[in-house]
């Protein structure tokens, strides 16, 4: 592979552009009607597409993904070295606080907030000895 996407599938993509580039600090890399994209890094791109498009493509087969708005659906686990200021920027831009900056059982201090669809971000603090 030499590149990764994750598309979540959002309500109003203007809204989710707007508050994707708000906390990540980024300017997205595609942003047409139906798409929008976000380098993460060289080889990771978040795309961010609206759910009445990706119905055309998914229903009748699978459920109308607007069914599940606001369910966790899905984890964005982000290692960054100021997680607690991306969470307090989320927070400010409408995130809802799941769990607070802590160090999991796993050794990563990471806390979570929940985008305005649902999804679950998690911020957790770059160490010295990550591998990634």
């Amino acid at each position: 592979m030499k590149t990764v996407e994750f598309i979540l599938y959002v309500s109003d993509q203007v809204r989710s552009t707007k508050f994707y580039g708000k906390l990540l600090d980024l300017t997205p890399t595609l942003n047409v009607p139906g798409m929008t994209e976000f380098h993460l890094s060289k080889t990771v791109k978040l795309g961010l597409m609206p759910e009445s498009g990706i119905s055309n493509i998914l229903c009748p087969t699978m459920p109308h993904p607007k069914i599940a708005n606001g369910i966790p659906r899905c984890e964005i686990y982000l290692k960054v070295t100021n997680p607690a200021d991306y969470l307090e920027r989320g927070i400010q831009l409408g995130a809802k606080n799941i769990s607070e900056f802590q160090t999991r059982d796993w050794g990563d201090p990471v806390g979570y907030i929940a985008d305005l669809d649902g999804h679950i971000i998690a911020f957790a603090k770059t160490t010295i000895n990550s591998k990634l």
